[in-house]
């Protein structure tokens, strides 16, 4: 092994190896456990959410296959039809070109092109974080076999009445002109304005106060809605106003939606461009008057005045004009939340357009068929309230069935060229004809065509395609081998669908509604499978003081520019060579620069992935600071050095396998250790506690292995007992070369090098550490005895160690030590130690004061009733010793208060379990005998 841990130097090496060895496809061999990989957009580059996320699947696959599952990460990219699509367009536009100018088909075929060039950034990236995917079986949303599964399911819930076409308000893009989904939509504080407007009640005096954040939409209200209860307005409910500015007549109704405490108490009601008015207009049988044109300039519906003009221009104009006829009661700011898309920053528009739906709240259609609810929302309720699925943590089940309870029916049809196309024609009588192509639609047509048939221009949303994935991606609805454009076998449904469902689904929360739930309706409808038996929700990756990460704030980091470090001479990241605005690239070197004056160091894959797993705990959110990651890098180092250390004691070749038993209490103690360790890391994999399993696998490495172990195997290797130097170094070996294993999930790299040099001395000849088992704890002994007196043993060593560091005392400067107290166990002990305790505590040979004897000034270390002394003459002061009992006594008083605390709560000691509350227990009477003693010594001290 070379003298230092260079990360990129093994990195670099490895991940095409293991790629090509074929560990990452399924075995064969072991219960199936799959993962599905939510699918990253096309268009898309690592960020710091995906490789968290993407490190939590990874630690899950390479786990479960050292268990011998059959494992599956079955992996893939999705076409993201309205970024991918404004990609192609945008470089049209710098061409002076629109995608009209190319006609559809082109367009298509150049987003292809741009698929084939660009598409595979982000699963290159994906290798760079070693994540143990399989790519032989690599999909994508648009390739032939999942295109296929897409008109299939289309087709079948159609012909089952469960899709529809109907004009309906959708959310809409006035700049990409097309509907989006309500997760393309961000809804964004900005200031604004509340006009209030007098409407004249016909034929009177009187008049309604209305208040509206969007004046030009009152040229499209049909009435002003009261609460029935506001006495204010009980006697105009019925009555006609006048519409200022249009010339028409609207009624006063009455609705419980009202709130009357909010401005006047009286809305305006524009069906056509409000999602709750178009609901108050249903509930009344109010016609929809639409104002707008697609691009969201007023259209003929509007008083001639008004044609033509931009959304905002109009509005300009109608508050001028209702000034003028003194229509224009008050003005004054208000905060607003406005419907942004995420995609354009067009400000959203409500609108009424011809869209397909899937129905998914009938009960029954009109021809008795179950409705939506029953035949695809139910189901999907049932397999998380029965148990079939679940949510860790458990609290998102209900965001989901809240949801699903709540849900409407979903608009899957969108206005672009690049996705799926919906797979119905029409005849030129409008009669709508649907099927997997334009044979299949005829085929089944209950009617004769009228003419030509043409295709629908809309394609389907890329949630529809998504919500397959758990059985498309396995090759669904093909009855044998799936190939992709190369000829190479991607999936085979009858094989492939014992991966069906799949173990766990890691994903976020924000998507539950969007992509979770619809793939559990579509995988129930389609195979009766739910879809995975999990979901772990991740939480959100924020910045070290907890802010979103945003380009604008100069906060973002990219998970490559942390694994290869960033030069500041020039300002050289992957994430800012991307940005275009000059004051985004200085916020970044800005914040960069105030920690980092000569940039931020390479800390490697597997600092950054061990940070990810330090990180991933139940929250909801959590905060990545560099400095951490940092940290992680140390302890990379640590283990590094720490089998370093071992191979240079280790002779040429391989061990011979020990005699017997291991020889020394050392040895047994971290063996029992190891076991301990293996059995938590085990149960924080099973409940997602990758917080926990980092920590648990941190200390022991850290802690244990490294600062104690290595500290207790040199008297063994450097003595003269011959026995006790082999068993060691065997014992070392065999710990070294389990943690490796245990490690290897979270940081792959470091540990794959190293093992390739310690597996040779234990005789395993293998190409990799991910083709061996995991370690198992059942086969490693425990010696609880040699715990106890390793545990005494390091108490004493770190008391002495305490002292010479608080005192200052060199490191190498041989000390007396003195004993007082204690009892018979701590005499035998003491006496079996004593070689190992002046060894590497470097103390004269231990020497026990006798009860009643007289006692010199000595800096105290208490261990149980035990006092471990180091006499004050000539090496230390007695002030800052006095001090330094003070500080501990401190420290202890703390400790106590906080057990009393807990015991003095009832609902602690209720609920918490009996082993716990001992524990508790015993801690204050431990704490207690420590407090006794150092008190005693301070007191001795004067």
């Amino acid at each position: 092994m070379d003298k230092s841990f260079e990360p990129r130097q093994i990195e670099s090496t490895w991940y095409s190896r293991w790629e090509a060895s074929g560990d990452f496809q399924p075995s064969g061999r072991g219960e199936p456990y799959c993962i599905l990989l939510p699918p990253p957009n096309v268009t898309g580059t690592l960020h710091m959410g995906h490789a968290f996320q993407q490190t939590v699947m990874d630690m899950l696959i390479r786990y479960q296959r050292m268990r011998g599952m059959n494992t599956l990460w079955q992996v893939g990219t999705d076409h993201a039809g309205i970024a991918t699509q404004k990609i192609v367009e945008n470089q049209l536009g710098a061409e002076n070109k629109s995608r009209h100018d190319l006609g559809r088909e082109p367009f298509v075929e150049r987003v292809w092109q741009w698929k084939e060039e660009s598409g595979s950034t982000i699963t290159n990236q994906m290798r760079r974080l070693g994540v143990a995917a399989d790519w032989s079986r690599e999909r994508f949303t648009m390739d032939e076999g999942l295109s296929s599964a897409v008109r299939k399911v289309f087709v079948e819930w159609y012909r089952a009445g469960l899709i529809y076409r109907g004009n309906r308000l959708v959310n809409w893009d006035p700049a990409l002109q097309t509907a989006v989904s309500d997760l393309e939509v961000n809804n964004v504080e900005r200031d604004g304005h509340l006009w209030s407007i007098r409407y004249p009640v016909s034929g009177s005096d009187e008049s309604l106060v209305v208040a509206t954040t969007r004046p030009e939409t009152m040229l499209g209200d049909v009435a002003v809605a009261v609460h029935p209860e506001d006495e204010r307005y009980q006697h105009l409910i019925g009555k006609m106003l006048d519409l200022p500015l249009s010339g028409r007549q609207i009624p006063v109704i009455a609705d419980d939606y009202v709130d009357r405490e909010f401005g006047t108490g009286c809305v305006k009601i524009t069906p056509a461009h409000d999602f709750n008015d178009y609901a108050i207009g249903q509930r009344h049988n109010l016609p929809p008057i639409e104002i707008f044109t697609l691009d969201a300039k007023v259209n003929g519906n509007a008083p001639a005045k008004y044609q033509g003009l931009d959304r905002y221009d109009a509005r300009k104009m109608v508050l001028a004009d209702l000034e003028a006829q003194e229509l224009l009661v008050e003005t004054k700011p208000h905060k607003l939340q406005v419907p942004v898309s995420q995609r354009s920053d067009a400000v959203i528009e409500p609108m009424l357009t011809d869209q397909w739906f899937v129905d998914l709240t009938s009960d029954v259609q009109k021809d008795g068929r179950p409705g939506g609810r029953k035949a695809i929302t139910e189901p999907a309720l049932d397999a998380v309230r029965g148990g079939e699925i679940k949510f860790v943590p458990e609290n998102w089940s209900t965001t989901y069935t809240q949801w699903l309870d709540n849900i409407q029916d979903w608009c899957i049809s969108r206005q672009l060229w690049w996705g799926h196309r919906i797979p119905a024609w029409y005849d030129e009588a409008g009669n709508i004809f649907v099927g997997e192509d334009e044979a299949d639609a005829r085929a089944h047509a209950t009617i004769t065509p009228v003419g030509e048939l043409r295709q629908d221009e809309d394609v389907l949303d890329t949630w529809f395609s998504s919500a397959l994935w758990p059985f498309s991606t396995l090759g669904w609805p093909a009855n044998g081998p799936v190939t992709n454009e190369r000829g190479e076998v991607v999936a085979n449904w009858e094989m492939d669908k014992i991966f069906l469902p799949s173990a766990v689904l890691v994903t976020g929360f924000d998507i539950i509604f969007f992509w979770v739930a619809r793939m559990v309706m579509a995988t129930k409808y389609f195979t009766g499978k739910v879809p995975f038996r999990e979901v772990y929700i991740n939480a959100i990756v924020r910045d070290a003081e907890g802010q979103k990460m945003s380009k604008s704030k100069g906060n973002t980091l990219d998970p490559l520019d942390l694994i290869d470090g960033i030069e500041l001479e020039p300002l050289v990241t992957k994430s800012t060579k991307s940005l275009l605005i000059p004051q985004v690239r200085e916020k970044v070197e800005k914040r960069i620069r105030k920690d980092y004056p000569a940039g931020i160091p390479a800390i490697g894959t597997d600092a950054l992935r061990f940070t990810f797993a330090a990180l991933a705990s139940y929250s909801r959110t959590i905060n990545f600071d560099i400095k951490r990651a940092e940290g992680y890098k140390a302890f990379c180092n640590k283990l590094w050095n720490a089998a370093r250390f071992v191979l240079m004691n280790l002779p040429e070749g391989e061990l011979p396998a020990p005699a017997g038993a291991p020889v020394t209490e050392a040895e047994r103690w971290i063996l029992t250790r190891l076991r301990q360790t293996l059995v938590e890391v085990e149960q924080h994999f099973v409940t997602y506690r990758f917080d926990m399993l980092a920590q648990a696998l941190y200390e022991f490495v850290w802690n244990e292995y490294c600062d104690w172990f290595l500290e207790l195997s040199k008297p063994a290797l450097n003595g003269d007992d011959a026995a006790a130097a082999a068993s060691t170094r065997h014992t070392l070996v065999v710990v070294l070369e389990a943690v490796l294993r245990a490690l290897h999930p979270i940081i792959p790299f470091i540990t794959e090098e190293i093992w390739q040099s310690v597996a040779p001395k234990l005789g395993i000849a293998a190409d990799g550490i991910l083709s061996q088992s995991w370690p198992k704890a059942s086969e490693i002994a425990s010696d609880d005895a040699a715990t106890a007196e390793i545990e005494w043993f390091k108490q004493v060593l770190s008391g002495i160690r305490r002292i010479r560091a608080e005192m200052n005392i060199a490191p190498g400067k041989v000390i007396p030590l003195l004993l007082a107290d204690g009892d018979a166990s701590d005499r035998a002990r003491t006496a079996k130690f004593a070689t190992q305790i002046s060894f590497l505590a470097r103390v004269e040979a231990p020497q026990w004061i006798e009860s009643g004897a007289d006692e010199p000034a000595a800096a105290a270390a208490v261990v149980g009733s035990l006092r471990v002394l180091i006499p004050l003459a000539g090496l230390i002061d007695l002030g800052a010793e006095k001090a330094r009992l003070a500080k501990e006594i401190a420290r202890i008083e703390t400790e106590i208060k906080k057990c009393e605390g807990k015991l003095s709560n009832a609902n602690f000691v209720a609920n918490a379990p009996a082993e716990v509350v001992a524990q508790e227990r015993q801690r204050i009477a431990d704490w207690g005998t420590q407090l006794t003693a150092l008190r005693d010594q301070s007191t001795k001290l004067g």
